[in-house]
Order: C-alpha cells, then structure tokens, then sequence
C-alpha cells in the first residue's frame, strides 16, 4: 500500500507537467519526477 502513494503523486506531477511546461523543460521535469518515484519506492524496499 505504501508504494501505490508515490505512484499516484507522481501521476499527478505528470499531468500536471505535461499540460503546463513546454520543450526540454518538460522532459527535464518528467525524467526528475520519475526518478524521484524510483528511488522513493525502491530506496524504501531496500531500508
């Protein structure tokens, strides 16, 4: 239960990217969110 919170933020950080930021800007962002999400949910497994 606790890995599907940070999925669900992070969908919403994607939408929210994609309809407001333009170009590099937003791949920049996508790429930083889901490495966030990543670490978030594999870091917590590994602890």
């Amino acid at each position: 239960m606790d890995q599907i919170v940070p999925i669900l933020i992070a969908v919403v950080l994607i939408a929210i990217a994609w309809k407001v930021l333009k170009g590099i800007v937003k791949t920049v962002a996508l790429v930083a969110i889901l490495a966030a999400v990543a670490i978030w949910v594999f870091g917590g497994m590994a602890a």
